[in-house]
Order: structure tokens, then sequence, then C-alpha cells
């Protein structure tokens, strides 16, 4: 039982990152809908934009409250552009399930594009996405994107040094 309080507290940031995805996911939804039937886009543009939109309002809600506590370390603008790198990464699933899905298997119906981007592409997205932000960027570490250098003569691992250093 010495693990149930780090899957407590894994659980509750899990819970938080799922609330905020959510919410992303709504933005996500609603826009790329708004986009597809009314802005004149076609699917791969329009979950471009919604994907972009999600995001910025994913760092906010993540880093204000699901990392609140690992933020202090890094600065926000570094701090975003990691977020952007997996975020970007992640979007990019879910604009490959959509691209699949509409130009390479023929389902090209609004309900179709709906289902592969944001049921299918955004599962896959959001298990990377958790990893993702938990690994990279809401670390709490400045040393967490740190190249590892050779080890010492004795054997022993070198120190570590973060590029803001």
């Amino acid at each position: 039982m010495t693990h149930l309080p780090g899957m407590r507290r894994l659980g509750a940031e899990f819970a938080r990152f799922g609330t905020v995805g959510a919410l992303g996911f709504g933005v996500d939804t609603v826009l790329f809908n708004l986009l597809r039937t009314f802005g004149g886009l076609g699917p791969v543009p329009a979950k471009c934009g919604s994907v972009a939109a999600a995001t910025l309002v994913a760092f906010a809600g993540n880093r204000q409250w699901t990392y609140r506590g690992d933020r202090h370390g890094r600065r926000a603008g570094r701090q975003f552009l990691l977020f952007c790198l997996v975020s970007g990464l992640g979007g990019t699933i879910q604009i490959v399930a959509v691209w699949i899905s509409h130009d390479l298997l023929g389902f090209t119906s609004l309900l179709a594009d709906n289902i592969a981007g944001g049921v299918v592409g955004m599962a896959v997205a959001t298990v990377f996405r958790f990893w993702g932000y938990r690994t990279l960027v809401f670390t709490g570490d400045d040393r967490s994107l740190a190249l590892p250098l050779p080890p010492t003569r004795e054997g022993a691992p070198a120190p570590q040094f973060s590029q803001a250093d």
C-alpha cells in the first residue's frame, strides 16, 4: 500500500487534466463545426484552426490549475513553447485521423469527421499529451530538458545543467 498516496496524486492530476481537456475539447468541437458549417473551410483546415484555439485554452487551464505547483521553475514563455510543441504533435495526431478517415477511407460526412478527429484522434492525442505535459512541460524542474554529460572518470554520472544555467 506504499504506492497509494502516489496513485491518489496521479489520479487527482489526471482528473484536473481531464477537466481542462474537456473544456479544450468543447472549444475544439464547437469551433470545428462552426468553421466547417459557416466558415466554408474543409475538414483539415477547420481542424487546424480548432486545435490551435483549444491549445491556448488548454495551456491556460493546465498552467493555472492542473500543474500550478510545478510552474515555478520555468519561465512561462519557454513553458508555452514546450506546451505548443507537445500540443502540436497531439493536434497532428487528430488531424491525421481526420485525413485518414476523410481522404483515404472516404468517410466524408460531418459526423465521420467529428468521430475521426474528436473521438479516435482525441483519444490517442490525450494519452500522448498527458505523458508529454507531465514529463516535458510541467516538471517543476528547469533541468528537465538538460542533456546528460558523459560520466566522470570514476564512473559516476556528471551533473546535469539546463540551458538556462
